[in-house]
C-alpha cells in the first residue's frame, strides 16, 4: 500500500509527536481508517517531506511521531506561472488539479472580456481559498512538497503588464511558430489562458504590447482546460523534467 501523503500548514520537527489537524485527522480516521503503527509521510510546503508513524488515532484526533526528514526532488526546473482566466464550472478546479501534476509554481486567475464567471467580494475570496485547497490536495496525490500559489484574482491587464523576466507566451492559432522553437534563456514562463470564448480583438493587442510572444499548439481547436494542460506538458517536454 502507498503510504499517504498528509498536508500539515504548522511547523514539523523531527523526534517530535505532533497532533494533526482537524481535516487531516479525520482523513486519516474516517476515511483511510489507519491504525497505530502505520506510516504517514506529512509536509508544510518547505520541500521537505517528513515520514511519520501514527501513534494513536480516532476518528476525531490523530497524533503521528515524526521520524525523519527527507529532501523531495519532485520539482521541475521550469519556473511557470499560469494567468487561467476564469472558467466555468469545475474546469477551473480540474485545470488547477491537472496544472499542479505537470509542475506548474504559481497560478492567478484572471477576469478577461469574455469571461463567463461573476464572482467578487466574498464569493471570490472563499472561491481563492477552494482553489487553493484543491492545489493543495494535488500535491498530496503528486507528491510534490512545494505548494504552489493561488494568488488573489486580477484583471487581464493587471497581469500582463506585471514585470518579473519571465517569456510571456500567449496561445493563438495564428502563431508562425510552436513552443519547440521558443528561445529560454532563465527558465521563467508565464503561459496566459483566455476563456472558453477566447481573448477579444483589444486583448490580443494588449499583450503584444506587453511583449507576449504568440505560440501555436496545433491545427485544432482547444478548450481552455485542454489548451492550458497540453501548453504546459509541451513546456515541460521541451524545458522541464517530463520525457
Amino acid at each position: 500500500m502507498r503510504v499517504p501523503r498528509i498536508y500539515h500548514s504548522g511547523a514539523i520537527s523531527p523526534g517530535h509527536a505532533l497532533p494533526l489537524e482537524e481535516e487531516a485527522a479525520a482523513h486519516i480516521g474516517r476515511v483511510l481508517r489507519m491504525n497505530p503503527g502505520e506510516e504517514v509521510c506529512l509536509f508544510n510546503g518547505d520541500g521537505m517531506d517528513y515520514p511519520a508513524r501514527i501513534q494513536q488515532a480516532d476518528k476525531k484526533s490523530v497524533i503521528v511521531d515524526v521520524l525523519s526528514q527527507q529532501a523531495n526532488s519532485s520539482e521541475s526546473p521550469l519556473d511557470l506561472h499560469l494567468g487561467q482566466v476564469i472558467s466555468r464550472g469545475d474546469r477551473m478546479d480540474f485545470t488547477l488539479q491537472k496544472s499542479v501534476e505537470l509542475g506548474v509554481n504559481t497560478i492567478t486567475p484572471l477576469f478577461s472580456a469574455r469571461c463567463g464567471v461573476k464572482l467578487n467580494g466574498e464569493r471570490l475570496d472563499k472561491k481563492i481559498q477552494q482553489w487553493q485547497k484543491i492545489v493543495i490536495s494535488a500535491c498530496e496525490q503528486c507528491g510534490r512538497s512545494v505548494i504552489p500559489q493561488v494568488r488573489p484574482a486580477m484583471e487581464l491587464l493587471d497581469w500582463c503588464a506585471e514585470k518579473d523576466g519571465a517569456l510571456k507566451l500567449n496561445l493563438h492559432p495564428r502563431a508562425s511558430h510552436g513552443i519547440n522553437k521558443l528561445p529560454l534563456t532563465n527558465h521563467k514562463i508565464r503561459l496566459l489562458i483566455g476563456p472558453e470564448g477566447g481573448l477579444s480583438d483589444q486583448e490580443i493587442s494588449m499583450t503584444e504590447q506587453h511583449n507576449f510572444t504568440e505560440v501555436l499548439l496545433g491545427p485544432r481547436v482547444l478548450r481552455t482546460e485542454t489548451a492550458a494542460l497540453t501548453a504546459i506538458t509541451a513546456l515541460q517536454l521541451h524545458f522541464g523534467d517530463l520525457g
